[in-house]
Formats: C-alpha cells, structure tokens, sequence
C-alpha cells in the first residue's frame, strides 16, 4: 500500500511528483513505456520558463525526473493495465515491457537500431503514419497494427504508407502480448472482430504517441468529456468522478496541451491528493 501512485512520466507526471514527495508522502510513478511523454519527440523547447537559450526537451525531462527523485519519488518502468476500488483505496495492476530491447515509442530516437528488420509500428493517427515512413529507411519489412478498419490519419499521409512497398497494414488487431528473452521475437495479436489470436515474428515494436489522451487503460472507471479526455473539476480543479483519483496533465486537457500548463495542474493534483488524504 502506498500513500500516492502518480501514472504518467510528462511535466504533470514528475511535478506532481516533486510536490508530493516534498509533502513526505513517498509517490511512486509509473514512468510507462517512454520516460518524460511529448516532449521526450521535442527538440528545442524555447517557451518553458527558465531557460534563456531553449532546452531540449529530452533534457528538460531529465532534470523535472532528477527533481522528483531527489525528493523520494519511487519511479517504475511500468504500464499501468488497470485500476480498481479496493478497501481503504485502489489497485492498480501494472506491466513490465521490453523497452530499449525492441519496444519503443519513437521511431526517430531508436529506428538505426532496427537496420535489415522487421518491425510493428502500433497506432492510426499521423503520429503511427510518420513512424512508419521513417522506419522504412532501415527495416526491411514494417506492419502497422490498427484496432479499427480504417485510420485517423490526414488522408495523404494515409495514401503514402498504403502504397508504400515495405508497409503492410493488419487491420482490427491490437497487440496481446509482445515476445522475447531480453529482445523482442514476436507478438502476439488479437482480432477485433473475431477475437482470434495469431502469433506475428518481429524484431521491434513502436508505439506510436499520438494527441489522443491515454485513457483507454481506465475502462470507464472514471468520467470522460465529449472528447474523450478525463472529466475534471468535480470538488476541485483536478478532482475526477472518483473520490481520490485526480487528473493533470494532457490527459486531462484538450485545450492548451504546453507543458508548462501541465506541470501546473501536476502541482494542484499533488496538493489535492495531499488534502485528501488528511481529510
């Protein structure tokens, strides 16, 4: 049992970390799959506060971790797969991946590694799109696994990766499980439809981070907006449906999304959370 679980590694993620672990309430955060979100595929961040010359936003990420660490934050390379009311609080369940081993979330940071393989790129927006025409200048072969039958892409970025060569697209499948003994050999896909599971060798999968908020984890467990973003503002600025569950960040934004504004609602979810549970 821990006093505070933070899911999520971006600006509100670490700030809400920073603040919690100076209110001595020892946080652990779930860094997910790519430590530090948006900004980990930003290059220059020259309206962050504090930073004359910019930033990269890599490095900008390393500091706000280091911050939080330095504060007591216990973070984990983990997915959290689910979350559910228990006595006296919540369960999450979390999940490790092969990340740095086969599993990436950005295709420009780690696509040289992938030379002469074949490779998955997961997702339908743009984001996935790009993700799989720039991998075609090292793999051999690249899929894009689709959950629907159709993509969310802009149509000529569409047009370019279904009548690219080295892109094959698997519709209404999503990833099971991914496969390996330290590197990735496989995964194992689920049809949508059907609800058939085929095994597919691969070398590397990329998760592709698109603008859609990254709820699909929840299950409903809390309210949503007409956008799909969590529904705030309940007892508080970053109170959700669930007493005790609070939302900052983009996730929670479909509006401004700067990092900037999500660290200040990582700083108010902090003290809310910290309210709460002295109340």
């Amino acid at each position: 049992m821990k006093n505070v679980a933070i899911i999520g590694s971006g600006p509100a993620g670490y700030t809400a970390g920073i603040y919690a672990g100076r209110a001595n309430l020892e946080p652990v955060l779930f860094e997910g799959l790519e430590s530090g979100g948006q900004l980990m595929l930003t290059t220059d961040v020259e309206n962050y506060p504090g930073f004359v010359d910019g930033i990269m936003g890599p490095e900008l990420m390393q500091v706000f971790k280091g911050q939080a660490e330095r504060f007591g934050t216990e973070i984990k390379t983990e997915i959290i797969d689910s979350i559910e009311n228990i006595d006296g609080g919540f369960k999450l369940t979390s999940s490790k991946e092969l990340q740095g081993y086969g599993v990436s979330a950005c295709a420009t940071c780690d696509g040289f590694f992938f030379k002469e393989k074949e490779v998955a790129v997961v997702g339908g927006g743009d984001s996935a799109m790009e993700e799989a025409l720039f991998l075609t200048k090292f793999a051999t072969k690249v899929y894009v696994i689709h959950r629907r039958d159709q993509f969310r892409a802009s149509q000529i970025m569409q047009d370019r990766v279904l009548n690219h060569e080295k892109i094959e697209v698997i519709w209404n499948s999503t990833v099971e499980k991914i496969i390996g003994d330290g590197a990735v050999s496989s995964v194992v896909l689920k049809n949508t439809e059907d609800g058939s599971e085929s095994e597919l060798t691969l070398d590397g999968v990329f998760v592709a981070i698109g603008h859609d908020p990254n709820v699909e984890f929840l299950n409903n467990f809390v309210e949503l907006d007409e956008k799909g973003y969590i529904k705030t503002g309940f007892t508080t600025d970053t109170s959700t449906s669930v007493p005790g569950v609070f939302a900052a960040g983009d996730v929670a934004d479909s509006i401004y999304r700067q990092a900037i504004t999500a660290a200040g609602t990582g700083c108010q979810a902090a003290i809310d959370s910290e309210r709460w549970l002295d109340h």
